[in-house]
C-alpha cells in the first residue's frame, strides 16, 4: 500500500470445519464465510471457525493485489469468530518457552513456537469452562431446565457433591483432598489440585464409561452423554458432558451473555461448550489437548504445564469510548477488541491508533471512510487498515463490526 494515500484492503478468510462445529445454516461461521468467500453453504457440513490473520494455518489474502504490507503480515495477532454446536477439547495454550520446546519436538502437531494468549467475546449466550475451582466450594448443580439449586449447603468439597469421583482417583487421593485447608497454603493446594486432576485426566476409557453410568443413574438423568461424539476419548471426566445435569468438577461453568468477554493467559484450562463467540489471540495456533476430542491427546504435558491456579474468571464488559464502541482490553501486549453497534441512521469514528486494524462486519451494512478512501461494507467483510488513520463509519440501516488491532498499551 502506498503510504501517502492509505487505503482500505479487503480481505478474503478461511474457514476450519472441526466436528465440534455448527452445521449448515446454523451457524453463523457459515453465514460469514458464505458472505466473505462467495462460496455456498453446505448444510451437512460443520463450519466451526471463520479465521482471519496471517498464521499459516489459515490465513487471509488481499481480494485484490497490494504492495506487500509488513504491518499485516507480520501482525502479533489474530481473530477468529467460533460457533459451537458442542464441547470442544478440554485444553490449555503454552507460554513461549514451552511453544519453543514443543514445536521443535513435535513440529507436526505444535505448528509454532509462538504463545497464545486468547480473548472470548460473546456473540451469543456462550457457555464455557474456564479454570478451576476451589477445592472447598459447594457444587453449584444446574437442571436442565435452567433453574439453579444448590447442592449441600454443608458440602466439603467437590468429592463430597460426585463421590463417583473417589473411584476414578481412588481413596488416598480423595483422603488427601478432603484434609487439606487453607492453613496448608497455596503451594499445597497447588499440588494436591494438580495430583487430582492428573488421576483424572489419566483415567482409562472403561473407568470412565462405568462411572459416567453410575452418575446418570444417581441424578436419573435420561438425556443421552455427548461421549459418543468422541470415540477416541482415552481421559477424563465425561461428568463434563454438556447434556448432563451437572456441569463440571473442577473447573469454573461460565455462561457469558453478548458482550461479556473472558480472557485465558498461558496454560490455564479451558473448554468453550456452547455458543458464538469472536476470539481474538497471539498469532499461534498451539493447543495442548487431554480429552473430549478425537485429535492428538497430551495428556502429560497438559497436566504439568497448568498454573492450577484457583478462583472465578474475571468477566470482561468493557469500557464505553464512544456512544456506540465499547473496547475490550485483556492484560496481553498483543491485541485489543473494539464492538461497535450503530443503530439507523448514526455514525461513529473509530480515533487513528499507532497500529494496524482489521475490522470485521457481523451485521448489518454501511459505509467505512478513511480520508479519500471509501468503502461499502456489508456483513462477512473484513479490512484492514494501517496505522495512524481515523476510520469514519455510518450506516442509514443499522450495522454491528469489531475492530481488532495491537494493544493501546503496548505504544505507552
Amino acid at each position: 500500500m502506498g503510504a501517502d494515500i492509505p487505503r482500505f484492503v479487503r480481505l478474503k478468510c478461511s474457514v476450519k470445519r472441526y466436528g465440534w462445529g455448527k452445521a449448515g445454516k446454523e451457524s453463523g461461521v457459515a453465514r460469514l464465510y458464505a458472505n466473505n468467500s462467495g462460496e455456498e453453504i453446505n448444510g451437512d457440513q460443520p463450519y466451526a471457525e471463520f479465521w482471519i490473520g496471517t498464521h499459516e494455518s489459515g490465513p487471509s489474502y488481499a481480494v485484490l493485489p497490494v504492495e506487500a504490507n509488513g504491518e499485516f503480515q507480520n501482525g502479533v495477532w489474530r481473530m477468529a469468530v467460533l460457533s459451537v454446536a458442542k464441547a470442544l477439547s478440554i485444553q490449555a495454550h503454552p507460554d513461549k518457552d514451552l511453544a519453543a520446546i514443543l514445536h521443535k519436538q513435535q513440529p507436526g502437531v505444535y505448528k509454532d513456537d509462538n504463545h497464545k494468549p486468547e480473548m472470548a467475546l460473546a456473540l451469543t449466550e456462550f457457555e464455557a469452562l474456564c479454570g478451576f475451582v476451589g477445592l472447598e466450594v459447594a457444587l453449584l448443580m444446574e437442571d436442565l431446565s435452567g433453574s439453579i439449586s444448590e447442592f449441600p449447603d454443608e458440602c466439603k468439597d467437590v468429592l463430597q457433591t460426585v463421590p463417583e469421583i473417589i473411584e476414578v482417583v481412588g481413596t488416598a487421593s480423595a483422603d488427601q483432598v478432603l484434609r487439606i485447608s487453607k492453613e496448608d497454603g497455596e503451594e499445597k493446594l497447588k499440588e494436591v489440585l494438580q495430583s487430582l486432576f492428573t488421576k483424572l485426566m489419566s483415567a482409562g476409557k472403561g473407568v470412565i464409561s462405568e462411572v459416567v453410568f453410575k452418575l446418570i443413574s444417581r441424578l436419573n438423568i435420561k438425556q443421552e452423554c455427548a461421549v459418543d461424539h468422541y470415540s477416541g476419548l482415552t481421559s477424563v471426566l465425561i461428568f463434563s458432558c454438556t447434556k448432563l445435569a451437572c456441569r463440571y468438577i473442577l473447573l469454573n461453568y461460565v455462561k457469558l451473555n453478548s458482550g461479556e468477554a473472558i480472557y485465558l493467559g498461558a496454560n490455564e484450562p479451558h473448554a468453550y461448550i456452547h455458543g458464538e463467540c469472536l476470539e481474538c489471540m497471539a498469532t499461534s495456533d498451539n493447543v495442548v489437548r487431554a480429552g473430549l476430542t478425537q485429535k492428538d491427546l497430551d495428556v502429560q504435558t497438559l497436566c504439568s504445564m497448568l498454573t492450577y491456579k484457583q478462583g472465578f474468571p474475571e468477566i470482561l464488559r468493557g469500557v464505553p469510548s464512544s456512544p456506540y464502541i465499547v473496547k475490550y482490553v485483556p492484560p496481553f501486549d498483543e491485541f485489543e477488541v473494539d464492538q461497535c453497534i450503530l443503530p439507523q441512521e448514526t455514525s461513529t469514528a473509530f480515533p487513528a491508533v499507532p497500529g494496524p486494524s482489521v475490522f470485521l462486519v457481523v451485521a448489518g451494512d454501511g459505509t467505512m471512510r478513511m480520508g479519500s478512501s471509501e468503502e461499502l461494507v456489508a456483513k462477512g467483510d473484513v479490512l484492514f487498515t494501517p496505522a495512524n488513520t481515523e476510520i469514519n463509519v455510518e450506516t442509514t440501516s443499522g450495522l454491528r463490526l469489531y475492530r481488532a488491532g495491537v494493544n493501546s498499551s503496548f505504544f505507552e
